[in-house]
């Protein structure tokens, strides 16, 4: 199956806007010992909460927001160690489950920023495309295992997803870790896509070009007995 794609546009970010929610920085003040926050004025809330951060070690905040956002992932050991070793560490792009990356990406920077610093800087990529059907019955969901295998030819071979990946880049091989490597994939109409991944995994130098044509094949399926 084969696919025409071009990119529309790429940024790199050092946070997503629309990630921390009212409703989480409501929670977190309190567990930083704010009270009342949900009086307080809706636009004020994120400053607020980087005052109260900084109230404690860079170590103890990165617990109390580890613990509030991934408690169903990590216990209180593996808190405790990747509150210290993130001070150090890209622990969000290092962390060896990936599936655990998006969410350190974002935890990561609202600690950096509130420190001014203190925390390694990550960053995540942002662009559009736009993916269009070079055949007639060339109807497949465009999913984020599709949408990574159709980006490969724009990728310099150097790129680390070609390089860790490449046997699952191409051909019919299953690719589930590509649900973890792109964190979001979001479209309107089927066709314009917009893609949100770590830079780690693809930055605006790993794209070697604007416009190329890409290729899924299917996998087989396994007849049963």
């Amino acid at each position: 199956m084969k696919f025409q794609i071009k990119i529309n546009s790429f940024k790199t970010l050092d946070e997503v806007s629309d990630y921390w929610s009212t409703a989480d920085y409501i929670e977190l003040l309190g567990l930083f010992g704010f009270p009342d926050a949900e009086s307080s004025d809706e636009d004020s809330l994120r400053e607020l909460l980087m005052m109260a951060i900084t109230d404690y070690e860079p170590n103890e905040a990165a617990a109390i927001v580890l613990e509030y956002k991934l408690s169903d992932d990590l216990n209180k050991g593996q808190i405790e160690q990747i509150s210290n070793d993130m001070l150090l560490d890209k622990i969000a792009e290092e962390y060896p489950e990936i599936n655990l990356h998006g969410t350190l990406f974002h935890i990561n920077q609202l600690l950096y920023k509130a420190f001014n610093g203190k925390f390694p800087n990550t960053k995540a990529s942002q662009f559009e495309c736009t993916i269009t059907p070079l055949g007639k019955d060339e109807d497949i969901e465009l999913t984020k295992e599709v949408t990574l295998k159709l980006l490969s030819e724009g990728l310099s071979d150097s790129n680390l997803i070609k390089r860790l990946f490449g046997d699952k880049m191409t051909g019919a091989t299953p690719f589930p870790e590509a649900e973890d490597i792109l964190w979001d994939l979001a479209t309107t109409d089927g066709q314009n896509f917009k893609i949100l991944t770590s830079e780690y995994w693809l930055s605006q130098d790993d794209l070697v070009a604007e416009e190329f044509e890409g290729n899924y094949e299917k996998p087989e399926e396994i007849e049963e007995d």
